[in-house]
């Protein structure tokens, strides 16, 4: 089987991410693993392993003629049978399978906005949606839109995975500020979603006189937003202990040298940083949207969305109960090694293949 990741941009994100992951966990099962990025690379071309095939589409528009050509050409001369397309960038396979292109297409919905799904427009992903071979749903709430909206008989849900390399990374990364501070760590690009503001309000609420510093991880793509959040920090009464890294590849690394992961969001899909969390062994607190909840099962601390109190409870509960913390750190590391990891998931996906 020749099989096709494409992917519209290969700056850090959720979708991003597992197109790149299932690219590379695929070589060892199939006879040739493809990833195509069709709009924008980024820093996660870094982590495409060598022995998968590249392509870069650099399309200018919806409809862009060149890219259409060179992605059917592709397609042809190494004789792909199943393009996988992650999040909107079912667009380009989709015209080539109305121009008589004959392989399969699987669309991947890795939707953030699960509590949001009234608002989404989806009216030419549905005519879209005819051409699908099948649908990957995230979570169970995704899966049951797909049923009810698109015009897909296969539908199946299959969790995101943290690749097994990560967890052998060496680095010498150290966190910024007082080396013997407990240290809040959160992986989440700097978008309306993921309300960092709710986060930022929190910390501010802790005791002075605490040792602690918060860590915040992830793009900056200069909108209006994201500058409100950078003016917030800059602004904060305690901006000393707050440290902004922007993008960086290879988390793990960063998170191994943390005390404590949070998600502060308002609406998750089934968010990777969670599973990143769990892998590299910390506790953790999030709030509970999307699969939160599901991940951390009982061996984590989840809050409300939009609660800056009860988020600083739980991580006042958490600094004050350090042997409560490393019992759910222990078993939460095991629950992701279970029941997300690479094997058991890309198993899931070669049988949908």
């Amino acid at each position: 089987m020749r099989v096709l990741q494409i992917i519209d941009s290969l700056r850090p994100g959720g979708a991003e991410k597992m197109a790149v992951n299932i690219a590379n966990a695929l070589l060892p099962f199939v006879d040739k693993s493809f990833l195509c990025c069709t709009r924008q690379e980024g820093l996660l071309k870094k982590e495409i392993k060598n022995e998968v095939g590249y392509l870069f589409l650099s399309k200018k528009s919806s409809l862009d003629p060149l890219a259409i050509l060179k992605l059917k050409k592709f397609i042809r001369e190494n004789k792909i049978e199943l393009v996988h397309a992650h999040s909107t960038s079912f667009f380009l396979p989709g015209i080539l399978k109305l121009s008589g292109s004959k392989f399969k297409l699987i669309w991947h919905d890795h939707y953030g906005e699960s509590e949001n799904l009234e608002k989404r427009e989806y009216r030419i992903l549905k005519r879209f949606s005819k051409l699908f071979s099948g649908i990957i749903s995230v979570n169970t709430v995704l899966r049951n839109w797909a049923i009810q909206k698109l015009d897909c008989n296969k539908v199946i849900e299959i969790k995101n995975f943290i690749p097994e390399l990560e967890l052998t990374e060496e680095s010498k990364i150290k966190l910024r500020g007082n080396q013997d501070d407990f240290k809040i760590i959160c992986v989440a690009n700097l978008r309306p979603q993921k309300d960092h503001l709710t986060l930022l309000r929190a910390f501010e609420m802790l005791k002075p006189d605490i040792n602690v510093s918060l860590h915040l991880i992830g793009e900056d793509p200069g909108t209006m937003y994201s500058a409100s959040i950078l003016k917030a920090i800059e602004n904060s009464s305690v901006k000393h202990k707050i440290f902004f890294y922007g993008t960086q590849v290879g988390i793990i690394p960063f998170l191994k040298k943390a005390d404590l992961g949070i998600l502060s969001s308002r609406s998750e899909g089934l968010p990777l940083a969670l599973l990143e969390y769990g892998m590299a062994g910390l506790p953790v607190i999030c709030t509970r949207v999307g699969k939160c909840p599901e991940v951390i099962g009982e061996y984590g601390e989840t809050v409300p969305k939009e609660n800056s109190k009860a988020l600083i409870e739980k991580i006042n509960f958490y600094i004050n109960h350090p042997d409560k913390m490393n019992i759910d750190s222990t078993q939460f590391q095991q629950r992701i090694k279970e029941k997300y990891s690479e094997l058991i998931i890309i198993n899931r996906i070669l049988d949908f293949y």
